[in-house]
């Protein structure tokens, strides 16, 4: 019959990923003609507990170059981008989101901008698309099975050979002259 022992640690309980895609507007101050090219930095986000949910709060600048008057001249306009988002993770058999739980976020997709539009009144509408993992970190128990049996231990032969032992035997002992 063998004996059990249960092992506390830290492992991951839940792990989900998500994939967003949204629409944003920027006001600029003159009508755009073209759009040169949108790009996304500054991604910073953080993760909490919010119930039964897992919350991401983050936020990224968007800058967007364009032309106006006629493709005559430049200018870029920027937006800072926050963002609040719920995950539904499903958490492991017995494993407890009440206890002391860590939350790890990670960007599996930066945020890209997927496609620019250029609208009446001064406006450009952009989509962004993202993608978040979201990991679970709690405690959890392990239960392994114990022998009581110990295995034996190996002897450690030499191994020296008498071929070894004539070879030792044969040092000139007047070496040093």
């Amino acid at each position: 019959m063998a004996l059990f022992k249960e092992i506390v640690t830290k492992a991951v309980i839940g792990k989900g990923k998500k994939y967003f895609k949204n629409n944003y507007k920027i006001t600029t101050n003159d009508q755009p003609t073209t759009v040169l090219g949108c790009w996304v930095i500054n991604h910073k986000f953080k993760g909490y507990k919010s119930g039964d949910k897992i919350g991401v709060d983050g936020s990224f600048d968007v800058n967007i170059w364009y032309s106006y008057d006629n493709d005559s001249k430049t200018t870029v306009v920027n937006q800072k981008i926050e963002y609040n988002d719920l995950f539904n993770v499903k958490i492991k058999e017995n494993a407890d989101l009440s206890a002391e739980t860590d939350i790890i976020v990670r960007t599996l997709s930066q945020p890209n901008c997927l496609g620019v539009n250029i609208l009446d009144n001064k406006q450009i509408s952009f989509d962004i698309e993202k993608e978040l993992g979201v990991e679970i970190v709690g405690e959890t128990k392990v239960k392994i099975a114990i022998e009581e049996d110990e295995e034996p231990w190996e002897e450690i032969d030499d191994e020296v050979t008498d071929e070894d032992l004539e070879e030792i035997n044969k040092v000139d002992e007047n070496y040093i002259q």
